[in-house]
């Protein structure tokens, strides 16, 4: 597990900011309360065999006593590096973007199981969106209970999407919390 090389931290910089906006800085500068130490740390990112991981200094310390060949996750995979060499959220940033988030939409209770199987967020399945979103903004997901369901791009931006029909698409799908049982194979 190493940090990030500058290259690499501003993939990872671009991709978050894109969903968290000026937000990017209550992310970095989080303080940590994990650990024996009275003084909190922060929160830094680590990457371990393509993945980064979004962890507290205190338990990167308390992990360079494993092995690396030992070591297998640490802290929260926030996402992965693609072979070539792109940045790719995977949905287990979800809770750390939710918090963050500058844009949210929230859906429909009919159109949040259609969402969940990989399908694109729909007009006529919108519940509420907030204001100012551009076209390829990073928008989280929520249901109309505030509970956070995936994230995508927004293909319309908030002033289209009023004119647009039911079945005009609004947002594209990235993640969302079904890929843990879509991917059950996988594991």
């Amino acid at each position: 597990m190493r940090p990030l090389d500058e290259k690499e931290m501003g993939e990872v910089f671009k991709k978050l900011m894109l969903f968290t906006g000026n937000n990017l800085k209550n992310i970095i500068e989080n303080p940590s309360h994990e650990g024996p130490d009275p003084n909190p740390g922060r929160y830094c990112f680590r990457l371990h065999k393509n993945k980064v991981f979004y962890i507290s200094e205190s338990l990167v310390k308390r992990a360079t006593n494993i092995g690396r060949k030992n070591l297998i996750s640490l802290g929260t995979c926030i996402g992965k590096f693609t072979h070539g060499g792109g940045f790719r959220l995977t949905v287990q940033s979800l809770n750390l973007l939710a918090a963050n988030a500058k844009h949210k939409v929230w859906l429909k209770p009919t159109s949040e199981m259609s969402f969940l199987y990989g399908n694109h967020v729909l007009k006529g399945g919108l519940g509420k969106i907030t204001d100012s979103i551009n076209r390829n903004d990073g928008v989280v997901v929520f249901s109309m209970s505030d509970v956070p369901l995936g994230f995508g791009t927004a293909a319309r931006s908030t002033q289209e999407c009023r004119k647009c029909d039911p079945n005009g698409i609004v947002v594209h799908h990235y993640a969302d919390i079904g890929e843990y049982l879509r991917d059950e194979d996988d594991l």
